[in-house]
């Protein structure tokens, strides 16, 4: 019996929003302070309506084999069981996420 392959849902912030993907690996990757994701998945089309924030990251991400993540944008990721559609919201200062303080150190701006 064969083990499914791991599903991760990497939720980070871009610019003034929260995007979350889907993607089968992810590591600490190559490049010091960034986050490596490989193979994005993103759902069959199952209805007529298409959600346009799905449809924005299938054509952000389309032809992407390999994308890297800065690790101060990374909100969270979670090892899940199941795909679920990828999505955009709010993260301006209305968002319910507050970006990460960074700090400098003393005496140096």
């Amino acid at each position: 019996m064969s083990t499914p392959a791991k599903l991760y849902r990497i939720t980070f912030r871009h610019q003034d929003q929260i995007w979350e993907i889907y993607a089968r690996a992810i590591s600490h990757g190559g490049l010091l302070g960034f986050i490596e994701v490989e193979k994005l998945v993103f759902g069959e089309r199952s209805s007529i309506i298409a959600d346009p924030g799905e449809e924005k990251l299938k054509t952000e991400f389309e032809n992407v084999e390999r994308t890297y993540i800065p690790v101060h944008a990374v909100v969270r990721i979670d090892e899940v069981s199941k795909l679920a559609p990828p999505r955009i919201s709010a993260g301006g200062e209305s968002g319910k996420v507050m970006p990460f303080p960074m700090f400098s150190p003393a005496g140096k701006s």
